[in-house]
C-alpha cells in the first residue's frame, strides 16, 4: 500500500506543505464522514486542469514543431482524456491514497477512472502551488508525457467517427448510427461492445472501456472493412 512518503519518493518531489498534498486526495464524499475535514480536492482539481492544459500545450508545441494546430489539439485531447490520466494515476498508485466515503469505497472508487483522473489533476494543482511550474512540468514529464509517443505512433489522436461520417454522408447522405449491443463488468471496469450501422447494415464492430472508445473502435473497423481507400 502506497504512503504519502512513498509517493513523494516515487515522483521525486518533496512537498513543503504536507497538508496541501493530503488535500489533493480528499474526495468530496469523505467530507460527510469527517467533521475535521472542511475542504475536498475539487479546487485543486480545477487549478490542475488549467495547469495540465497549459503545460501539455507547451510540451506538444516544442516536441512536434512541424504539426499544425489541428493535429496538436487532437493529440492533446488524447493525452489528457480521462483514460490517459487514470492510467497515469494507476501507474503510481494514487488510488491507494484517496480519502473516500464508505459508500464510494464499497462501489470501487479507488479504481474508478473518473476519480483517478480527478486526483491526478488535483495532485498536479498541489505540486504547482507548492513547488511552482518547473516541478509541475517535471511531474508530467515523468508520469504523463511519455504516452505522447504511442499516441502519435499509433495515430490514436485521429477521430475515426468524424472521418467515417464524412465518407458515409458523401456516399449515401445519411449519418452512421452507433448502438451498444453488450456491456460486461462492474461499473468501475465495464467493457462495451458497439456496432456502427448505416441504413440497417452493420458496417463495423468495436469494444472499449467506455462507449466513446467502443464507438471509435467500431468506426475504425468500418473504415478498414468497407471504406478502405
Amino acid at each position: 500500500m502506497l504512503t504519502f512518503e512513498g509517493l513523494q519518493k516515487t515522483i521525486g518531489i518533496r512537498f513543503r506543505d504536507q497538508k496541501l498534498l493530503k488535500e489533493a486526495f480528499i474526495h468530496r464524499s469523505y467530507l460527510n464522514e469527517s467533521k475535521q475535514t472542511k475542504e475536498s480536492n475539487e479546487r485543486l482539481e480545477f487549478l490542475g486542469d488549467s495547469v495540465l492544459s497549459f503545460l501539455t500545450s507547451h510540451f506538444l508545441y516544442e516536441k512536434y514543431p512541424n504539426y499544425p494546430e489541428g493535429i496538436l489539439t487532437n493529440i492533446r485531447s488524447s493525452l489528457v482524456k480521462t483514460k490517459s490520466l487514470s492510467d497515469a494515476a494507476k501507474s503510481i498508485g494514487l488510488g491507494d491514497l484517496l480519502y473516500l466515503s464508505r459508500g464510494e469505497e464499497d462501489s470501487g472508487g479507488r479504481s474508478n477512472a473518473s476519480l483517478l483522473a480527478d486526483v491526478f489533476e488535483a495532485l498536479l494543482g498541489a505540486i504547482y502551488l507548492d513547488q511552482g511550474t518547473n516541478k509541475a512540468q517535471q511531474f508530467l514529464q515523468t508520469c504523463l508525457f511519455p504516452k505522447a509517443k504511442d499516441i502519435v505512433d499509433q495515430k490514436a489522436y485521429i477521430d475515426y467517427k468524424s472521418h467515417l461520417q464524412e465518407i458515409v454522408q458523401e456516399k449515401v447522405r445519411i449519418s452512421p448510427l452507433y448502438r451498444v449491443v453488450k456491456s460486461e463488468g462492474p461499473d468501475h471496469n465495464k467493457i462495451f461492445w458497439v456496432e456502427a450501422v448505416v441504413d440497417n447494415e452493420v458496417i463495423g464492430r468495436g469494444s472499449g472501456k467506455s462507449k466513446q472508445e467502443a464507438e471509435q473502435a467500431a468506426a475504425l473497423a468500418a473504415l478498414e472493412r468497407k471504406y478502405k481507400s
